[in-house]
């Protein structure tokens, strides 16, 4: 929140709005943005191309987390970048998220093949993220069928002198078959965003085009985009975003509330039937006048003058 008051503060803004907080998010992540650095006509279309492979992939891949920024402006040492965010805080990664990570990872160097039929040393740290996650998955995380969950990842650092070397404490026979797992994982990796981006060619065509003309956009954006609509149509919705936004840069947060607080409000639940009542049961007779009275045919019961009377009759 400081970074982005001060953000605010040199926009002359009098509050601070979620672009602030955005681009202070990734200023802090990655860097400020280089917009003075000279970028020509060609590495701005392979970067394009570059981050919309790997936000393509991530929006089509199950298990990738939610697309939230991709921008074709240099950032720190990158230039350009897909910024994604989950929408949990899980502790644990699974393996099918793992792999489909590394399939989006590869996602800008596919691109580039597909599109610029060359490839260039951008997707290097691409590369090395990946090969590191396969290791891992492999040596550490017992995510391999054939290498089995056993943990090869402590090696055994040994002082010979002048430096430290990395001595592993498996034999060559299984330091060879983790490589093949590791290059098999990378290898189907590739593989399958080459497919997908293939049968999704169309959508890659407009996010570069869009990209190139906007230089950033947002999960918005994206969304469209996934859903085939136009380049022009996107620009014209992103147009009439910003005019709103200068009008009422809280508009979307309050319908955001709004939406919520409606959501919160349960209606109210249907009263049931009432059961129906039970037949009243006869009263029970006065105790004061029960000696005295009959009720219906019932005798009625003798006094005690009437026993004397019965008795003399008796004798």
């Amino acid at each position: 929140l400081n970074e982005a008051a001060i953000l605010a503060a040199r926009k002359s803004e009098k509050a601070i709005t979620n672009v602030d907080l955005y681009e202070a998010i990734n200023k802090v992540i990655m860097g400020p943005q280089k917009k003075s650095r000279l970028v020509t006509e060609t590495d701005k279309r392979i970067t394009a191309y570059h981050e919309s492979g790997h936000a393509i992939l991530a929006r089509l891949l199950p298990h990738c987390d939610p697309v939230q920024e991709v921008s074709i402006i240099p950032r720190g040492s990158a230039g350009g970048y897909t910024l994604t965010r989950p929408d949990d805080d899980n502790q644990y990664l699974s393996k099918a998220k793992l792999l489909d990570d590394i399939v989006m990872t590869y996602g800008g160097r596919v691109a580039e093949e597909l599109i610029i039929k060359d490839i260039s040393s951008g997707a290097s740290s691409d590369i090395k993220v990946a090969t590191e996650r396969a290791r891992k998955m492999v040596t550490e995380w017992g995510m391999s069928d054939r290498v089995g969950p056993v943990n090869y990842g402590d090696n055994e650092q040994v002082f010979i002198g002048r430096d430290y070397e990395t001595r592993a404490g498996y034999s060559d026979q299984t330091a060879a078959t983790i490589d093949e797992e590791v290059q098999r994982i990378i290898k189907e990796a590739h593989q399958k965003a080459v497919d997908l981006l293939i049968a999704n060619k169309n959508l890659l065509d407009n996010m570069a085009r869009l990209l190139i003309e906007r230089e950033t956009i947002y999960q918005d954006e994206v969304d469209l985009i996934m859903e085939g609509k136009d380049v022009k149509e996107i620009m014209a919705y992103m147009d009439q975003r910003d005019k709103e936004r200068a009008e009422n840069p809280f508009k979307r947060a309050e319908e955001f509330a709004n939406a919520k607080a409606k959501e919160s409000i349960k209606p109210a639940a249907p009263a049931t039937p009432a059961a129906p009542a039970a037949p009243d049961a006869p009263s029970a007779p006065d105790a004061t006048s029960a000696g005295n009275e009959t009720t219906g045919d019932a005798p009625a019961m003798p006094t005690v003058g009437d026993k004397e009377d019965r008795g003399d009759k008796q004798e």
